[in-house]
């Protein structure tokens, strides 16, 4: 595996070719220290690690890579299938300048529509993402104050991979010198 900077392994899973909906994402605090873990895969398109963390309020650094080059039978039920027992996420490239109004009234049309009808908000999440062109979306188990067991399951699969990537971003926390407080 290749250790890359997050913002890299980000444009890859925008870049990809998967049906968007086809997403799923688990993510939590990391083990040891300051930031978060994310795993986030594609049947068809693999698994990716991410390692992050606030270098300050306005800035995110972090690492990853493709651990997995697919969804095996093994890594599915690792991953959440459903957003009935999870939450959700979008990743999406900015809107450009030029196509910023039209996309914004796009939007503000498509929540006319579900506050003015009867809807789920699988249906208006759905329609967002539409919407907004998110070329990757779908259930996430996420813990804001912890780590789902989930996320342990993967780590723990990829063990190797976790290894390369923590001693990466260890290296990204001493150059910042985040360990003593917000730059």
């Amino acid at each position: 595996m290749r250790v890359r900077d997050w913002q890299s392994v980000l444009e890859t899973v925008v870049e990809s070719s998967g049906d968007p909906d086809g997403w799923r994402a688990v993510a939590g605090d990391r083990r040891n220290g300051v930031g978060e873990d994310m795993y986030i895969g594609h049947p068809k398109e693999g698994l990716f690690g991410l390692k992050t963390y606030a270098k300050n309020p306005f800035e995110v650094q972090g690492v990853g890579g493709q651990v997995a080059r697919s969804i095996d039978d093994d890594l599915d039920p690792l991953l959440p299938k459903a957003v009935d027992d999870s939450g959700r996420f979008g990743v999406r490239q900015p809107v450009e300048r030029d196509e910023a109004e039209e996309t914004a009234n796009e939007l503000e049309e498509v929540l006319k529509t579900h506050a003015d009808a009867p809807t789920t908000p699988d249906a208006l999440f759905e329609d967002v993402m539409e919407t907004l062109d998110a070329p990757a979306y779908g259930p996430m188990e996420y813990d804001d104050a912890g780590r789902p067991d989930r996320l342990d399951e993967l780590a723990n699969t990829f063990e190797e991979a976790e290894r390369l990537m923590e001693a990466d971003l260890e290296d990204l926390i001493e150059e910042s010198e985040v360990d003593r407080g917000f730059q």
